[in-house]
Formats: C-alpha cells, structure tokens, sequence
C-alpha cells in the first residue's frame, strides 16, 4: 500500500467522521483509529522471506565480536524500556515551549504520558503502560522513532 493511498483513507475518515477502518490483505494489515480513547494507527507490512534470514546472521557475528560483560556487584534491577508503538516523528513536550511530559528521575505509572509521536500529520499520545523511574531519555525531540525503537529506560 502506498502512502498516498494512505493519506487518502485518513482523509476520507475525516470528511465523514469515521473512527476507525481496517483493511486486511495478503502483504499487509491496515489499522486506522481516530479519536481521543483510541490507540494510534497501525500499519502491518509482511516482510519478505529473505529479511528474517539477514537478520539473525548479523547477530551473532556481533555477538561474538564483542566480550561478554562482566557480572555486577550489585543485585541486577530489572531494567525495561518503554518502546514506540508507531513510526513518526517523537516530541518529549505538547509544544516547544512547554516543559517535557516526563525528565530523567520521575515516576511514571502505565496512564502516565511520556511523549507524542506525529504520524501523518496526527498527534498521538504516548503512555509509558509501565510502570518504574524514568533512567534514561534515549531519543531526542523533533527525532524519527521507528516501530519498536526504546524511547525510555525505565526500572
């Protein structure tokens, strides 16, 4: 499916108020939901055959470049990442002037709001759905996020 086929679904849903439309093909899932209580749109593409091989061979030549790290003194805390549900363009703060949703050292529930990430011209709401500290900030405003990319560390 083509973005401009896309653009035009979204555009078609506004013109007559539609909340959500699904589309289901064989090379792909099409997913798109508006309004406030909806999650973002979603696109499913299905990979080639070839892609899923090319991925794990790289992994382990990396794997074995690099030596095994050594164990910590400390008793390990779980570490988890809160992760981009959609492609697009992510925004710590609802504009440039405001303060960011959330700073490293703040407490975040599974409701809390921890960015904004524009897809199509749609500003979708970002919730941690952990819970935790926010450790680490791993991408930068105004940054393209991918599908799965970690925005956050959280423990």
């Amino acid at each position: 499916m083509e973005i401009e086929e896309i653009k035009t679904i979204v555009r078609l849903m506004s013109e007559h108020d539609l909340t959500e439309f699904k589309i289901e093909a064989e090379a792909y899932n099409l997913c798109i939901r508006r309004g406030s209580g909806a999650p973002p749109a979603q696109v499913v593409m299905a990979a080639p055959a070839a892609m899923p091989l090319a991925a794990p061979a790289a992994a382990p030549a990396a794997a074995a470049s690099v030596p095994a790290p050594a164990a910590p003194a400390e008793p390990a805390v779980p570490v988890t990442t809160i992760d981009s549900p959609l492609v697009g363009t992510f925004y710590r703060a609802a504009s440039p002037e405001a303060q960011p949703f959330v700073k490293v050292g703040d407490k975040v529930t599974e409701e809390t709001i921890v960015g904004i990430i524009e897809a199509m011209k749609v500003m979708n709401e970002i919730k941690a759905e952990k819970s935790g500290v926010v450790k680490e900030v791993l991408v930068e405003n105004g940054q393209p996020v991918e599908y799965g990319q970690a925005l956050f560390v959280i423990e």
